[in-house]
């Protein structure tokens, strides 16, 4: 992680956006270069410029909170355009593919977000215990078709969905982050800083599943103090 920015609790993500953008770039020197990717609550046009006047780039999802550019991505000759990359993986017990398909939408008459230079689908279909799901996504890139194939957006979206798995499923769904009523003070970032901490640790020992982890530490606590404490120097 780079940087993180408190969000006000009476607001959301979006006005933390450009700040969030400093942080990084305190962090780094410079933006010039750099790909942002980010969820469909990001897909604001005052995000695109802010990324593009700082000479970087932004990929984002985007879904119905964005009605108009969804109907736009979705009615996109999809069926004409030709598979750019596809991924085949199996594993606990499901199967999954995933298809990449790619349009440059820059041209006079393309989608109605700024700096868009390809529009992205794409489909995964999964099959666990003989029943199969599919899911299609619609993304943004203001990357041309030169500086990104479709093996580099299937990587790129791969990695951000690990992001979404690994970190923010673990804490709403193992940690229950959403349902804690922790409200005042520093009390809210106190707790993160411990889930922090816990999921660190985890990862760091090597701990594929957290939830499964999270129960051992909670039967075993003494065993994780000793682990903690161990390389302290003791004093009589």
């Amino acid at each position: 992680m780079l940087a993180q920015v408190t969000v006000d609790a009476k607001s959301n993500e979006i006005p933390a956006f450009a700040p969030l953008l400093d942080a990084v770039e305190t962090v780094l020197g410079t933006l010039a270069g750099v790909l942002f990717i980010a969820d469909a609550l990001h897909t604001q046009t005052k995000h695109a410029d802010e990324v593009t006047r700082r000479g970087a780039h932004l990929m984002v999802q985007v879904k119905a909170n964005q009605p108009t550019l969804f109907t736009q991505l979705k009615r996109l000759p999809w069926a004409q355009i030709p598979v750019g990359d596809r991924t085949r993986d199996c594993g606990h017990g499901r199967r999954e593919t995933r298809t990449v398909k790619a349009v440059t939408v820059g041209a006079p008459g393309g989608i109605g977000f700024p700096h868009a230079a390809q529009a992205v689908r794409i489909t995964r279909t999964r099959i666990v215990g003989g029943k199969t799901s599919r899911e299609t996504a619609y993304l943004t890139l203001s990357l041309p078709a030169s500086q990104a194939l479709p093996h580099d957006l299937q990587r790129w979206i791969r990695r951000h969905w690990h992001i979404e798995n690994m970190i923010h499923h673990v804490r709403d769904v193992t940690f229950r982050e959403d349902l804690h009523q922790a409200s005042t003070g520093n009390g809210p970032a106190v707790i993160a800083a411990l889930r922090n901490t816990a999921i660190g640790y985890h990862r760091t020992t090597g701990a594929i599943n957290i939830a499964r982890a999270t129960r051992q530490a909670n039967r075993r606590s003494h065993d994780r103090i000793t682990a903690v404490t161990s390389s302290y120097r003791r004093t009589q």
